[in-house]
């Protein structure tokens, strides 16, 4: 395990334990302090149609991404034609990009392919997500709402509904800022968003949405897809590069599979002794790791996509306040 790993599962730890890290609370109120400062003084600016913001109030991942591509399909199903911005984390392409067919996940990060090889909507990476709006826009003049994956603290943005996702398991960690604990921002600034989405809890305060494994997609995309069922009874590898990968395991083990699990960072470049197991069995991945992982692509290597499906007020809602722009 890498120095990088084994800083992200100490953190992962302490951040999801019961306590604080309280040598670190200092500096937690000096974050409070510069984020409320920048959330009151940042002024808002217009990208000429209205903004969706999917975020969170934790530092990594919640579930974002499969909301966000939810909200995609649920609009377009209702005549609008949207496109995404995203921050592109990894991505070493500078400055900002509007995908082109073709652009790997080494060059613009792993969500960012994810959400453009599924062919829903363009998408435009940058860590100004104002400019990657307008670039979005420029290039894509049919777009008339825009979807900010992970863009609640991007208080420059301005936006018509705020949309933040809650992973049911972890949910707020101990509770505490950065970096003595996982929060961006206190638990409050849930009263002032428009909707909370909730995934694996039975939380009555939130709104709860459902998460659907499709088949197990070969890497090679030589054979055909397999439902995911076929494998229950069986062992396989399980990789997963996700902010929790325990969400994955758990998953499959829900589903009768037997896992040996392999987690690794969030957002991690894979290489191919990474797949490497011993003993020889099936390897199923996520979708996010799969866009890394199409060079290693071999005979029993599997992705699992996924999606969301969010209740029809949600999108009852985000459709009204559309209009209402």
């Amino acid at each position: 395990m890498d120095r990088r790993a084994r800083l992200e599962a100490w953190l992962n730890r302490r951040w999801y334990g019961r306590r604080p890290i309280w040598w670190l609370l200092p500096l937690s109120a000096v974050y409070l302090v510069l984020g409320t400062v920048r959330r009151l003084l940042t002024p808002r600016a217009s990208i000429g149609v209205p903004v969706i913001v999917v975020g969170n109030l934790t530092a990594g991942g919640s579930g974002k991404t499969p909301v966000v591509l939810a909200l995609v399909n649920a609009l377009r199903d209702r005549g609008f034609t949207p496109g995404i911005v995203t921050r592109g984390y990894g991505a070493r392409v500078p400055g900002i990009r509007v995908l082109r067919d073709g652009d790997s996940a080494d060059a613009v990060g792993d969500e960012p392919a994810l959400m453009a090889q599924r062919g829903v909507a363009p998408v435009a990476i940058g860590v100004d997500r104002v400019k990657a709006a307008r670039a979005l826009l420029a290039a894509r003049p049919e777009v008339d709402v825009v979807i900010s994956d992970d863009g609640l603290q991007h208080y420059r943005l301005a936006r018509a509904v705020e949309i933040v996702v809650i992973d049911g398991t972890r949910v707020f960690g101990n509770g505490a800022l950065i970096p003595a604990g996982p929060l961006r921002e206190r638990t409050a600034r849930l009263e002032s968003v428009d909707v909370v989405l909730v995934n694996g809890s039975d939380a009555r305060a939130y709104t709860p949405y459902r998460v659907v494994a499709g088949d197990a997609v070969p890497l090679s995309g030589l054979t055909p897809s397999r439902p995911l069922a076929t494998f229950r009874g069986s062992r396989v590898h399980a990789v997963a590069g996700i902010g929790d990968p325990r969400r994955f395991f758990n998953m499959l083990a829900r589903l009768g599979i037997f896992v040996n699990p392999h987690p690794f960072p969030d957002h991690h470049r894979y290489r191919a002794g990474d797949l490497e197991f011993d003993p020889l069995l099936p390897i199923l991945m996520t979708e996010k790791d799969a866009v890394k992982c199409s060079a290693f692509a071999g005979p029993d290597r599997w992705f699992v996509p996924i999606r969301a499906e969010l209740p029809l007020a949600v999108v009852d809602l985000v459709q009204q306040r559309l209009i209402a722009e």
